[in-house]
């Protein structure tokens, strides 16, 4: 068994371990990372963020989908294999492996690959798949940073090729004709659009009333609208009983009013659990929360103050943007250099088709706050880049919308669906941490065509709103 000493040592090598990691390492310190998969980037790499917007952007390209709906109406959705998806998927799997890789060698930090348990507060055992001892680490800081998983209760028969939640799906021999998606969250959400968008007969299953209930209302209506255009169905205020492999082939998901339904295939996508089993962290004089969460406070300081904490495995918002950020503050914050709180406004994407992106408040939100706002929309179809990037024209599935105070003006939420959301979802979030009014985005000039310009569009109609009522 190896001795090794580090200043920092990080449980776990996803968005969260690799900034901190990285942060450290070029605050002068000696830096090991441990993680228990063969690769390095943890499961937003591996089995979850990447994997899953890289899937997404092979169908769009492979099934011409944008184009298409301008172009080809009617036309049938091109035939794309598993294959097809897969070459597209390693690709880019591979060359981020190897970017992670580079940039440890490059920052002098040791990768050690095995499953990390604690002995007490500053020392942690690794072992390999056999669990024979491979290295003990003595560290002055220790950040867990060791993500998610999805869950898997022990009553759902989970195999290889029929019932699976999202890392399984990763796997599959060959698309399905039919699925059953159980669970209207982000994760259910996102793949259910992709099998539609592959033709595939997907139904949506929940037992909210909706998809994605925390969505703006507005925004999730079209949302939902799009789906359904696409073929997708959803079946929402429903308890599942029980998921069953059928003799026949497929699967049946039976319900607690008697009814059930039958598909090929089933994805269980009713949340993740943080990667904390095996870790030992009691050895260490933590607890967890009543959710099996690690308790952090604004510094990502657990209840032992050299042990911190960052990304899914603290709970929410458990997203690889915001995990890279806190991992970057835990370094900062343990070795005493400059620092920040973690922002309160950031943005939220959601990969769907079509993608949809917000920062702060939605309209519900603000209604229950008491606040006096109004709201300016521009739809996609007053954008000229949505119809040259071949969107269909006549569609109204696309919308800036941004609420903002009726006495100040300012901005106070960003909701976008659309192509591009995610991305230029980015300038109003600038503008929304300098407080900026809804004038600023009437005085500013936008390239020309460009999605980014449906924020002057909305500004006016939000403008003009204010001044027809005074």
């Amino acid at each position: 068994m190896e001795e090794l000493y580090a200043d920092f040592l990080v449980i776990g090598s996803g968005p969260a371990g690799q900034k901190a990691a990285i942060q450290a390492a070029k605050l002068g310190k000696c830096v090991i990372v441990i993680d228990r998969g063969s690769y390095p980037g943890g499961e937003c790499l591996n089995a979850g963020t990447i994997p899953s917007k890289s899937l997404r952007e092979a169908i769009l390209n492979l099934t011409e989908f944008y184009s298409k709906s301008y172009y080809a109406q009617g036309v049938e959705v091109k035939d794309v294999s598993v294959n097809d998806l897969n070459y597209s998927l390693h690709n880019v799997l591979n060359h981020q492996r190897e970017m992670i890789e580079r940039q440890f060698k490059k920052n002098d930090i040791r990768l050690v690959h095995g499953n990390a348990s604690f002995q007490n507060c500053y020392e942690v055992i690794v072992r390999d798949e056999f669990g024979k001892e491979t290295h003990h680490i003595n560290a002055e800081k220790i950040l867990i940073a060791s993500g998610s998983s999805p869950r898997n209760p022990t009553h759902i028969p989970f195999d290889k090729d029929t019932i699976l939640d999202s890392t399984r799906l990763l796997d599959i021999p060959a698309l399905p004709k039919s699925i059953i998606v159980l669970g209207g969250g982000i994760i259910g959400s996102e793949y259910a659009s992709f099998f539609a968008a592959l033709n595939t007969n997907v139904t949506l299953v929940d037992k909210r009333d909706s998809i994605l209930p925390y969505l703006d209302k507005e925004i999730g209506s079209i949302l939902y609208n799009s789906l359904k255009k696409i073929g997708l169905k959803f079946v929402g205020g429903k308890e599942f009983d029980s998921i069953e492999k059928l003799e026949k082939g497929g699967v049946r998901l039976s319900f607690s009013d008697g009814s059930y339904l039958e598909a090929d295939m089933l994805l269980y996508a009713l949340g993740r659990h943080a990667n904390v089993e095996g870790l030992d962290i009691e050895n260490a004089g933590i607890s967890l929360t009543s959710d099996g969460y690690i308790p952090v406070n604004s510094l990502f300081q657990s209840v032992v103050p050299h042990i911190f904490g960052a990304g899914d495995v603290i709970g929410g918002p458990c997203l690889a943007s915001t995990s890279m950020e806190q991992g970057r503050l835990v370094a900062r914050n343990a070795f005493g250099a400059k620092s920040h709180h973690f922002p309160d406004t950031f943005p939220i994407g959601i990969y769907t088709i079509p993608e949809i992106s917000s920062c702060g408040y939605t309209e519900q939100q603000l209604q229950k706050l008491g606040y006096e706002y109004a709201v300016g929309r521009a739809y996609y179809y007053e954008i000229a880049k949505s119809q040259i990037a071949g969107n269909d024209p006549k569609s109204n599935e696309g919308l800036f919308k941004i609420l903002f105070h009726v006495d100040t003006l300012e901005i106070l939420g960003i909701q976008i669906i659309g192509s591009g959301a995610t991305e230029v979802i980015h300038i109003g979030q600038v503008a929304m941490s300098f407080n900026a009014r809804i004038d600023y985005f009437i005085d500013q000039v936008f390239n020309y065509p460009t999605y980014a310009e449906g924020y002057r569009i909305a500004a006016l109609n939000g403008i003009n709103k204010v001044k027809e009522r005074s």
